[in-house]
């Protein structure tokens, strides 16, 4: 068991979010997003809130200033060989204004969270406007 493991948990409620949200989206025409957040007090990753997103632009909107987040990601289109494509990723977000305590909270259990959530890939972005340039991120795999 890894260092990450033992310090950060996942309820089991929150794995089984993590795996129908996983489960469901691999076949969705439109992206879907959610986003997750630590509790600093007890070390538990969880979804911040129910919603599903399925526009950028209200991803964008919905995260915070001054805090990291984790957003999962399912993102389809179309290749330039004309075939579908789902991409399930992770997209760390880092604002380059959030506390030195915080970075390090999010980046240790980085790992945990790609892993546990079974992602493809992780983006990193440090502004909420860099979710703009996504489709382009992810069509250059």
């Amino acid at each position: 068991m890894s260092s990450e493991a033992r310090l950060y948990t996942f309820s089991t409620e929150t794995k089984e979010k993590l795996r129908k949200f996983r489960l469901g989206t691999s076949r969705a025409k439109d992206p879907q997003a959610v986003i997750y957040q630590i509790n600093k007090q007890t070390l538990e990753i969880d979804q911040d809130g129910d919603e599903v997103f399925s526009r950028v632009e209200d991803i964008a909107d919905e995260l915070p200033d001054h805090s990291p987040r984790y957003v999962l990601l399912s993102y389809p289109l179309t290749l330039p060989s004309g075939r579908l494509s789902v991409p399930y990723i992770l997209i760390y977000y880092l604002p380059v204004t959030c506390n030195a305590e915080l970075r390090m909270l999010y980046a240790g259990a980085k790992e945990l969270m790609r892993n546990t959530a079974e992602v493809g890939r992780v983006i990193e972005i440090d502004t909420a406007d860099d979710l703009e340039g996504i489709e382009a991120k992810l069509g250059g795999e």
